[in-house]
């Protein structure tokens, strides 16, 4: 499986048009648009896995910059989640105080 972020999307963007514009390249395997967790709003950006890495990276390579809804598009490859210390946001955690 080949993993590819995609920046800068339009927030009325769907998972069908994001698979649509990626299938032209091979197989899709699934779709993820990031909402927030709070209002469950799109955040603009999301993920689409591949099922072969070359195909991943001709789509990358094709669609980084692409105009899709009115956005340029980035397009990249994901890179590996790592683990977040603290609570986010300003003050992080409290208890150091």
């Amino acid at each position: 499986m080949f993993n590819i972020y995609v920046g800068n999307l339009s927030f009325d963007v769907s998972e069908e048009e994001v698979s649509g514009l990626f299938s032209q390249y091979g197989d899709v395997e699934r779709v993820n648009l990031i909402t927030d967790r709070q209002t469950g709003r799109p955040r603009g950006f999301g993920f689409v896995e591949m099922a072969e890495e070359q195909a991943g990276r001709a789509a990358i390579e094709a669609l980084n910059g692409v105009e899709l809804l009115g956005r340029a598009i980035t397009v990249n490859e994901a890179k590996p989640r790592t683990d977040r210390a603290g609570g986010g946001g300003r003050g992080g955690r409290r208890d150091r105080w």
